[in-house]
Parts: C-alpha cells; sequence; structure tokens
C-alpha cells in the first residue's frame, strides 16, 4: 500500500491516554465503535490516575464512549471535560465482537467500518480543533482509545504499526520545535 500524506499536527504539545481495560479488552474481543465497559481492573487503572499531578493547567477532551467517559471521571474527579465525537474508537464493520486475532491488518477496509485513512483525517481534526480552543499554556489531555493514538503517531510521524497503547497510561506529544516526540509518563 502506497504511503499516504495526512495533515500535519498542531504545534504544540498534548497528552493522550487509553481508557482502562475494558471487558472487551479482557477477553480479547475488538470493541471499536461497540459501547463496552470498563473492567474492574481498568476501573482500578483509571482510578490510580487520580493520584497524578500535572505540572500545568489542563483541559480534558474525551471520546464519547462510555469506557473514555468513565475512564476520565475516575482519573480526574470533580474536572470539566469536553466530549468530542472525533476522539471515538475506528468503526471495524464486521470485525466488532470478533476476536482480535481474526482482526485484519489496519490498513484493510472493513465492510460496514471505517477505512484507516477516514480514521486518521477524522483524529486530525479532533485533536486540531481541541487544540485551537486551548489556551497556550493549558496542556490539552485527550482520553481515548488506542486507535487514536496509533492514528496520531502517524499524524506526529513516530510511527504507524507501533503495538496497541497501554490502558490508563499518559503519553505525551511534545512539540521540539520541528515536530513531536511521544514519551510515556512515569
Amino acid at each position: 500500500m502506497p504511503a499516504m500524506s495526512f495533515p500535519s499536527l498542531p504545534q504544540r504539545s498534548f497528552c493522550m491516554i487509553r481508557h482502562g481495560q475494558t471487558t472487551a479488552n479482557r477477553d480479547s474481543i475488538v470493541a471499536g465503535a461497540t459501547d463496552v465497559p470498563l473492567s474492574d481492573l481498568g476501573r482500578e487503572q483509571a482510578s490510580a490516575l487520580s493520584s497524578r499531578s500535572w505540572d500545568q493547567t489542563i483541559a480534558l477532551y474525551v471520546s464519547p464512549k462510555t469506557r473514555a467517559i468513565d475512564t476520565c471521571r475516575l482519573a480526574f474527579p470533580g474536572r470539566d471535560f469536553a466530549l468530542h465525537d472525533d476522539l471515538r474508537e475506528r468503526n471495524w464493520g464486521e470485525f466488532e465482537g470478533q476476536q482480535v486475532q481474526d482482526l485484519p491488518s489496519r490498513h484493510a477496509e472493513p465492510k460496514d467500518g471505517e477505512t484507516w485513512p477516514e480514521l486518521v483525517l477524522r483524529v486530525h481534526k479532533a485533536v486540531a480543533e481541541c487544540c485551537a480552543k486551548t489556551d497556550g499554556d493549558t496542556l490539552p489531555i485527550f482520553v481515548c482509545h488506542a486507535g487514536v493514538i496509533r492514528a496520531t503517531m502517524v499524524l506526529a510521524e513516530i510511527s504507524g504499526d507501533a503495538p496497541s497503547a497501554p490502558n490508563a497510561t499518559p503519553l505525551f506529544f511534545r512539540w521540539n520545535g520541528v515536530g513531536h516526540d511521544m514519551v510515556e509518563a512515569l
């Protein structure tokens, strides 16, 4: 498949957090567009984030999927957040509810689903819109999904074939003046 050219990310730093483990993650099921709950472990993972201190003011942007909303509420109790529909996970169409091991390459075009380029462009739109609404001294934090993070990595020219992001772990996309570096929070 030929390499595609995608628009550039905003020239600023931001953070992405994949939701806590879900029942589908636990059972190796493709959830994608399907709304699934956090597992007990996922709730613990999200709650553990609530003790983290942030070095600057933050703005929270969240996928409309229950797993992301619940992660945000547990990780950032009492804080306001904005839902953004374009932060939702990829719709895997005919593969929704199937075993992860049966999932084709992310470059496949699943019947009744979303293509990889459609996902990447949708994620770009979400990140660009949210960053534009966020004051320059405020860190945008996106509580989202593995596919959204992987699409962001492509947009940052980091990698498109990385494994799924860890659950409930802040990943910082730091603007270094010429591009983005990604680092996992310690």
